[in-house]
């Protein structure tokens, strides 16, 4: 008698990333996330890249279960092998590839088995600049800047002061640095191990990841109570 072997769902999520942040710029798209991997509330793993290119025009950035983010990928490599197998010289944008992410996780959503990610993706085709997000659930949009995570309510505030359109490649760096510096002091998830990507017309480069300076000599790291009401 043949056991047929029962599926498994990600009922809930392991090992996970913490916020992306993506911004437009003058010349194209900038992409941000640090390398920590959480199992639990434990920072397990310190090199787990979370920012991938996808095709030639492309840059996809995730946050939350690992594995799950390993299934997109692998779902997003056979919709490039077919759409390159056709070799009528046309290759799917970042807007096509964007629109497909958004069906798949609205269907596994309304499975019960969803993906456990909030997905980040930017692109550059025909000098069009494109950058939008999606989650686990199927609410999409697009922006000028997007982030997933705790950086929904800890960047964004910061690039809609700061970001403007004409940001060169130099400025849209450090105004994601600074982004990732107020996440790193402030998400227990993150970790001080930054990998910045990009996208022009010319194509992705994943640059080596880094450390940010950080100041730790601030009095509310230092000692939180002093000066809060009800303090011991």
């Amino acid at each position: 008698m043949e056991l047929v072997a029962e599926s498994e769902r990600t009922l809930y999520p392991y090992v996970t990333g913490s916020s992306v942040v993506a911004i437009k710029y003058k010349d194209g798209i900038l992409m941000a996330a640090d390398m920590g991997g959480s199992y639990g509330s434990t920072l397990r793993y310190k090199s787990v890249e979370r920012i991938k290119p996808i095709g030639k025009h492309s840059l996809l950035g995730a946050s939350g279960e690992i594995s799950d983010f390993q299934e997109i990928l692998r779902y997003l490599d056979e919709l490039i092998l077919y759409d390159n197998m056709w070799e009528d010289g046309n290759s799917l944008g970042p807007k096509e590839v964007h629109n497909y992410l958004t069906r798949v996780m609205y269907n596994r959503r309304n499975k019960f088995n969803p993906l456990w990610n909030a997905l980040v993706l930017g692109g550059v085709k025909n000098g069009q600049k494109y950058l939008g997000m999606v989650n686990m659930i199927g609410i999409n949009f697009e922006d000028n800047h997007v982030a997933t995570g705790l950086g929904n309510h800890l960047a964004r505030p910061i690039l809609r002061d700061e970001w403007h359109e004409n940001l060169t490649f130099e400025e849209g760096v450090k105004l994601l640095e600074k982004c990732m510096r107020v996440l790193l002091y402030r998400d227990r998830s993150a970790v001080n191990k930054i990998q910045i990507s990009k996208i022009t017309d010319e194509g992705a480069t994943v640059f080596p990841p880094f450390s940010l300076k950080t100041y730790w000599e601030f009095a509310a790291f230092k000692n939180p109570t002093v000066g809060a009401e009800g303090s011991w």
